[in-house]
């Protein structure tokens, strides 16, 4: 069993904060802009916080772009970004509840440190924008294996994200297992939740990288929406190798 310092802090902010439109991540923190459409008049941004050693990544022309961990993803057109928000969450309640459905009521939160980070958080349509669908959404985000003490394997690390998804109400569709994207293989875990008519669907995938446990999650109501979503991911075969 592995042995963990803290709950899966940023996969559980993923799982419960992804499903529908986040109306806490409507509220601007000072100094930050509001969100900004992926496919905005700038030709490149910077994903998020660039001060840190984990390298942030930067978008362009509708791809963000990761040279150190070597990956890429596309992000649908006009889609928003919310990345910036997610990271600058208050750490005054980390462990509570999602209360129903709608995770903004009592979300958890996350710390952005150099240790761990969200690196894309791109919603189907901003917060103030209610729906009846799901809120399809993509969300990267890295955490240092040292926080996982006896984390060897990717695969290991979907054992705190299943306990956590299972907590929230999710049902997991099949056992963690291996996934190629292009010449990189990573493992993917599948989850679904039936919320009224409707089920979400999410699938996260998982790489152990330079010091880090990279996780991508993607959800969706259908899971031809989550596949699509999936096939916009891809991975450079000259960036740089893991340490």
């Amino acid at each position: 069993m592995l042995e963990r310092r803290r709950v899966c802090r940023y996969l559980l902010l993923l799982v419960v904060t992804a499903a529908f439109a986040p109306d806490s991540l409507s509220q601007v923190p000072p100094g930050s802009s509001p969100a900004q459409s992926a496919h905005s008049s700038q030709s490149s941004q910077k994903a998020t916080h660039s001060e840190s050693s984990l390298d942030a990544g930067a978008i362009s022309n509708g791809v963000y772009r990761n040279k150190n961990f070597g990956l890429a993803c596309k992000i649908p057109e006009g889609w928003v970004l919310r990345t910036d928000e997610m990271n600058a969450r208050d750490e005054s309640n980390p462990t509570a509840e999602p209360s129903g459905t709608d995770p903004s009521k009592s979300a958890p939160t996350a710390a952005p440190s150099e240790a761990a980070k969200v690196l894309l958080a791109a919603f189907s349509r901003p917060p103030e924008a209610k729906g009846e669908d799901v809120n399809s959404s993509i969300l990267i985000a890295a955490e240092s294996v040292s926080a996982y003490p006896g984390l060897k394997e990717a695969g290991q690390y979907f054992e705190p994200l299943t306990e956590v998804a299972k907590a929230q109400g999710f049902l997991v569709d099949e056992e963690p297992y291996e996934y190629a994207l292009g010449a990189k293989t990573l493992v993917r875990g599948d989850f679904h939740k039936d919320v009224g008519t409707r089920v979400m669907r999410q699938s996260t995938l998982v790489m152990l990288a330079r010091g880090y446990a990279v996780s991508i999650t993607v959800i969706g109501g259908t899971e031809d929406e989550v596949e699509e979503l999936v096939d916009g991911l891809s991975f450079d075969a000259g960036a740089k190798k893991s340490k």
